[in-house]
């Protein structure tokens, strides 16, 4: 009977350390597991949400990266088109200053040698006069006879 009196005073003692257990210490161990819970849960929300801002942020670089290279390009070719531009205008000014200058050269070579040629007509028929004069050993009078060197000049 020992046996059964101690088994009923185990089993009265568990019942009450089962039941203090209960009342005392089981509430703050299932509130601290439910606490850890929340916050892994929390964790777990707020590393999906960075997760994904992350790839939001990324795809936004990403996407200012493309239009900035993209932007960066058409700066380049206006740039370009520009320089281009200036070179053929700046070419088409030195074309036109070339001809300008060839036709002035021209225009003067022309005036020169017009002036040259009245300058070699007059002293032909200087040498003319002065050939007949000598030919004919008399002075010819150059008043009267001024036509016919003009007609000479002419002439040549």
């Amino acid at each position: 009977m020992n046996i059964n009196m101690t088994l009923v005073g185990q089993l009265i003692a568990f019942a009450i350390f089962v039941w203090f257990c209960m009342k005392f210490v089981w509430p703050p161990i299932t509130g601290a597991m439910d606490a850890r819970q929340k916050k892994i849960a929390e964790g777990l929300d707020a590393a999906g949400r960075a997760e994904q801002d992350l790839k939001l942020a990324q795809e936004k670089a990403s996407q200012t990266l493309r239009e900035s290279k993209q932007t960066a390009a058409e700066i380049l070719e206006k740039a370009n088109k520009t320089a281009n531009e200036i070179v053929e205008e700046a070419k088409q000014q030195a074309r036109a200053e070339g001809e300008r200058l060839i036709a002035s050269a021209k225009t003067e070579i022309e005036l020169e040698v017009s002036r040259v040629k009245e300058e070699l007509r007059s002293q032909v028929s200087a040498l003319a006069v002065t050939g007949a004069e000598k030919i004919l050993e008399s002075s010819i009078d150059s008043k009267a006879h001024n036509k016919l060197v003009e007609q000479l000049a002419a002439q040549l």
